[in-house]
């Protein structure tokens, strides 16, 4: 074997050893005519020193960053260490030098702090892996994986693969399609996840599933968002929810012991949807830092403000959070900035209420009753310096909203600790969400997600109370896995599909195949899918998702390095029966 050492592996037992390295070199530097080089391969760097006397000494010249060597030499002591490299206590004293490769200028550094644009790592990403904060979340990822498969393994689970050119079904996001040549007119889909073939799966009996499964969704993008995407996704028979949960929770516990050594404690805490939504304004909430959104709607009830009495005469309600001693850390500048904000989740004002030195001041104090502002000071419990923030609209607005501050304000106010880890689930999904673009009920989930047994006679007729046996693991404010009880009876399966506004004849033509397989003796089964991507990112604590995939796309979803998606030559198309219209 050519390479047989790590470069980092070195140590001061290991003075006297003669070995050949192999990597790319990193720095070079001339002192006094000594050529040091450091040496990096995938495990770290190592100090080489060539003397002017040594044969090689003409090559060790003409070597420049990124050039790929091997280097032949004795490990010594350094004279010079340095504490903050693994091998800061010894070096290579080179006696030959192999040139394997050269390297032309670089477009940026390879370093962790480069100041280049991410298009620009993007176009070189091959380069950027070079970098260690590139490279270790990679790693981390890699280590992710292999703990999955260790952990389920031992569970019982069959890795099974399913396919990839899938026929187009209405899951909720748009489908990526592939055209048939050899069925001309005709397109497959790319699966927007593995759904309707672990169900399958079960149905065939395997009992027991998992895939680390690729998948695609043709929507557009945000910074934690990526049109193709990876899923470890898993699916159990003869279960109920605490059993799903049960196990997902173990198994992330297992992940974060063997990629992070942390210690996870378990059982994980469980929250109502509802409840999640009423106190933090969102179905993830980042528990790393307490401020609960808090209703204040009942103290204005009566109220002589036209604003906040129209919203409740609406229907509306009125919400406050309240940023603990951060009065003086906002000026009015800043919270015109927090007002701009809030209005992108539809709200229409932002009020505010500052409580210093036993006085309240703030954009509202002069339209309210005196009674009004004691009993808002008693309800949030004010202390000296506390700053107030106040939204009034429909539900739906104030919670979404707000529970959007709360996280802006609690890393402007630095509440959250980075190396903190908050895990839950979020349970007792509805069901159904109103789709005020379609104009009816969607589903919340997907349509196999299995209604509580005491919610099935009302899917038809009050499809708005109905909760789902689902359940969200969220860490940290983000959502990383999700999945549900799935549904087993044909019946059930049936008015599912009525209530979402399928005909029998529509219902069979998209799902016609998984329909039928229900007729054949389908187990009780539900699973859960975790977010790969998102997975690393929480574990190498990073908020960009291009960070923890080897080679994503932008934010236009192109691939800026080998210029995908692109042009396709007029003879494939006609192979194919398409034509482009301009």
């Amino acid at each position: 074997m050519m390479k047989q050492y790590k470069n980092n592996e070195f140590r001061m037992k290991d003075v006297g050893k003669t070995v050949t390295l192999h990597g790319w070199i990193h720095k070079k530097r001339n002192l006094g005519g000594l050529l040091f080089l450091d040496l990096r391969d995938r495990g770290g760097v190592i100090q080489a020193l060539v003397r002017p006397e040594q044969g090689c000494y003409r090559i060790a010249e003409t070597l420049k960053n990124e050039y790929v060597v091997a280097l032949t030499g004795v490990i010594t002591e350094r004279e010079s260490k340095n504490p903050n490299m693994e091998t800061g206590d010894i070096e290579l004293e080179v006696t030959n030098i192999e040139v394997l490769n050269i390297a032309n200028d670089l477009p940026f550094e390879i370093s962790d702090t480069t100041t280049a644009l991410e298009d620009t790592r993007l176009k070189y990403r091959y380069l950027d892996i070079r970098r260690n904060t590139i490279k270790e979340k990679l790693i981390i990822r890699h280590k992710i994986m292999a703990a999955t498969r260790e952990f389920l393994d031992g569970e019982d689970f069959v890795e099974v693969e399913t396919p990839v050119l899938c026929k187009s079904t209405p899951e909720g996001a748009r489908d990526y399609l592939v055209p048939s040549r050899v069925n001309n007119g005709k397109f497959y889909a790319l699966p927007q996840s593995p759904q309707l073939f672990k169900q399958l799966l079960m149905v065939g009996g395997m009992e027991r599933y998992f895939q680390i499964a690729k998948c695609f969704r043709d929507e557009d993008l945000r910074a934690d968002r990526q049109p193709e995407f990876t899923q470890i996704d898993l699916e159990m028979s003869f279960v109920d929810e605490n059993d799903v949960m049960d196990l997902a929770e173990r198994l992330i516990a297992h992940m974060f012991k063997k990629v992070k050594g942390i210690d996870i404690e378990l059982p994980l805490l469980k929250m109502e949807y509802d409840e999640a939504i009423e106190k933090y304004g969102s179905d993830k909430p980042d528990l790393r830092f307490d401020m609960e959104i808090e209703d204040l709607t009942s103290i204005f009830k009566n109220t002589e403000f036209a604003v906040f009495k129209s919203v409740i005469e609406e229907g509306g309600i009125i919400n406050a959070i309240v940023a603990k001693n951060a009065a003086d850390k906002y000026s009015r500048k800043n919270i015109d900035t927090l007002t701009e904000f809030v209005k992108t989740y539809g709200a229409t004002g932002l009020a505010y209420l500052k409580f210093v030195d036993n006085e309240l001041s703030g954009s509202i104090i002069k339209v309210l009753s005196t009674e009004e502002l004691v009993d808002v000071k008693q309800k949030l419990k004010l202390e000296n310096n506390d700053l107030v923030f106040i939204v009034a609209n429909k539900k739906s607005i104030v919670k979404t909203s707000l529970g959007a501050l709360r996280v802006k304000l609690g890393k402007e106010l630095e509440l959250i600790n980075p190396d903190d880890y908050k895990l839950l689930w979020v349970v007792n999904f509805p069901v159904f969400e109103y789709s005020e673009e379609e104009n009816r009920y969607m589903a919340c989930h997907h349509p196999f997600t299995a209604p509580h047994d005491s919610d099935v006679d009302r899917l038809m007729t009050n499809p708005r109370v109905c909760k789902a046996k689902a359940y969200d693991i969220v860490i940290n404010g983000y959502e990383a896995g999700g999945g549900s009880i799935r549904i087993h009876n044909a019946e059930i399966q049936k008015k599912m599909f009525e209530a979402l506004g399928f005909t029998l004849e529509s219902a069979k033509e998209k799902f016609g195949f998984f329909i039928d397989a229900f007729q054949y003796g389908t187990p009780p089964h539900g699973g859960l899918a975790f977010g790969l991507d998102r997975l690393t990112m929480l574990l190498s604590k990073t908020e960009n998702i291009r960070d923890v995939i080897a080679f994503p796309k932008t934010a236009s979803a192109s691939d800026l390095m080998s210029e995908a998606p692109n042009v396709v030559e007029e003879k494939q198309l006609k192979e194919l029966g398409i034509k482009i219209e301009k």
